[in-house]
């Protein structure tokens, strides 16, 4: 699928979508993995690649100390939109480490200038063999545990942090499909839990982001924008693949060449009445540390032509 609409002319740059890009799109899925692009290369490259703003990734991938980050990020012009952290929200068992985890990420985030926190449930496949590690449904006694652990963690994140909770809908989680999706948004409280609307993994369970964006303005507080092949989505359903070998054959495409198309996204963020940050995250694990670059570059390229802000983009 080719998306055309981003040149057909001049569009208008939209003051409210922030623009930025994430460890994910240099292909970092983990803390410390020897396949991994370092650290610092990353920096150079992001910043170089015209962008202003990142997300942090996985915690411990960038530097942990305080003072370091914010060194490293200023020193090459950069600003932190926010922090990454993984957790498990619908295990009774797993609450405690959850929170202690969502804690330390959220602090980081804070000393660094940013209020947003994305959450990425736990997978039920593992991401490296495929393997089913949990069921991939919920019984209703566990989508209870999962909505009202939310809100607490949402509550303590603001009231502690001044940081938001942004629930990251992903593919091999349980918060995967659109109907998913709606039902964690009806549940929870609006004042204490934000979605990070991933327009990627929403086309990966079959949503549509556009209508997500449009029933649900006021919950989407974060957005990572990516486009998926849509036959390797085909390929998901007839052979049941798993989403890491989903990325290993591909199905995280650089625009125009997937769905769902960045311009119908981005003029669907226009009518949001607030300010969005709108990262970047093209899934690459594993890649040759040569290969990200170019892509964020003509990435970047092309979602400024879809009224996305340029590197200079601040906020007030």
């Amino acid at each position: 699928m080719t998306d055309t609409a981003a040149h057909t002319g001049p569009r208008t740059v939209h003051d409210h979508l922030v623009l930025g890009s994430a460890p994910d799109s240099w292909g970092v899925w983990f803390p410390d993995d020897t396949l991994q692009i370092p650290w610092p290369r990353f920096l150079d490259e992001l910043a170089d690649s015209g962008y202003g703003w990142l997300e942090l990734g996985p915690y411990g991938y960038l530097p942990t100390d305080p003072a370091l980050l914010a060194d490293e990020v200023a020193r090459r012009g950069l600003r932190v939109s926010g922090g990454t952290v993984f957790g498990d929200l619908h295990n009774a068992h797993n609450r405690e480490d959850t929170f202690a985890t969502a804690r330390t990420v959220a602090e980081l985030t804070a000393a660094v200038g940013a209020h947003h926190l994305v959450f990425i449930p736990p997978m039920y496949r593992d991401q490296r063999t495929g393997e089913y590690t949990e069921s991939p449904t919920l019984d209703a006694d566990q989508w209870t545990h999962l909505t009202r652990t939310a809100d607490e963690l949402g509550r303590i994140l603001l009231g502690e942090y001044d940081v938001r909770l942004c629930l990251h809908s992903h593919a091999d989680t349980h918060v995967r499909t659109q109907e998913e999706i709606e039902r964690f948004l009806d549940a929870t409280d609006p004042d204490l839990v934000s979605l990070c609307l991933d327009t990627g993994h929403v086309a990966y369970g079959g949503g549509d982001a556009v209508d997500l964006i449009r029933r649900y303005a006021e919950r989407v507080g974060y957005v990572h924008i990516k486009q998926m092949d849509p036959e390797i989505l085909r390929q998901v359903e007839t052979e049941g693949l798993s989403f890491g070998e989903a990325v290993r054959r591909g199905v995280c495409v650089e625009p125009p060449a997937g769905v769902p198309s960045p311009a119908s996204v981005v003029d669907a963020l226009a009518e949001v009445d607030a300010r969005v940050f709108v990262i970047v995250e093209q899934d690459l694990y594993p890649c040759g540390f040569d290969v990200p670059r170019p892509i964020a570059e003509r990435t970047r390229r092309y979602l400024n032509g879809c009224g996305l802000g340029a590197r200079h983009q601040r906020l007030p």
